[in-house]
Order: C-alpha cells, then structure tokens, then sequence
C-alpha cells in the first residue's frame, strides 16, 4: 500500500531551520505531484509548496516564498522542505501529500514548532 512518511520536525528557535523529510512507498513517485501543507488547530489545512514530478516547477505560499525551498529526489522516492528563518507563526503540523489525476495520499504529518 502507498505510504508517506515525514521527518525532521522539532523544535527550533526563531530565525532557525529545519529540513522535512517525506519518504514515499507503494507508488511510482516519479509520476506524482509533491506537496507540503500544513495545519494549525481550529485552521484549514494550506498548502505551502509544492513541486512537479520532474522538480522543474515549484510553487510556494507567499509567506513562505524566499525561506522555504521544496525539492526532490526520484531516485529516493522523498521530498524535502527546507526551511529557513523560522518565524513563530509556521508552527504547525506539517504533511506531506502526492497527487495525480485526482488520487491523492497523504502522510501522517510531523509537528514544527518554533519557540524561543
């Protein structure tokens, strides 16, 4: 069965980084669509980036644009999320989800907070 799995959550002090990690199984992870997303409570999951299947395209929240980098490898079947200058308000959970042609899967989530 598809599996999403992420890692590196924590917690990280303002103006510090983290790197996500998503680790995909069971699907051809070369063909889908990455995204991060991520939710606070009493909030709506949003979308804060997300990258094409050959990783030639990438989109980003516009609060997170120039701080957080999304990237791939196919080879590895993961996606990454770096993300820098951690600010307070990205605390949140954090899922992975791939998608195409409407079937979507989704991780588990891994919490971030920033705190000082």
């Amino acid at each position: 069965q598809v599996q999403l799995v992420e890692s590196g959550g924590g917690l990280v002090q303002p103006g510090g980084s983290l790197r996500l990690s998503c680790a995909a199984s069971g699907l051809t992870f070369s063909m889908y669509l990455m995204s991060w997303y991520r939710q606070v409570p009493g909030k709506e999951r949003e979308s804060v980036a997300r990258i094409s299947s050959a990783g030639d395209t990438t989109t980003y929240l516009a609060s997170v644009k120039g701080r957080f980098i999304i990237s791939r490898d196919n080879a590895k079947n993961t996606v990454y999320l770096q993300m820098n200058s951690l600010k307070f308000e990205d605390t949140a959970v954090y899922y992975c989800k791939a998608s195409i042609a409407g079937v979507t899967y989704w991780g588990q989530g891994t919490q971030v907070t920033v705190s000082s």
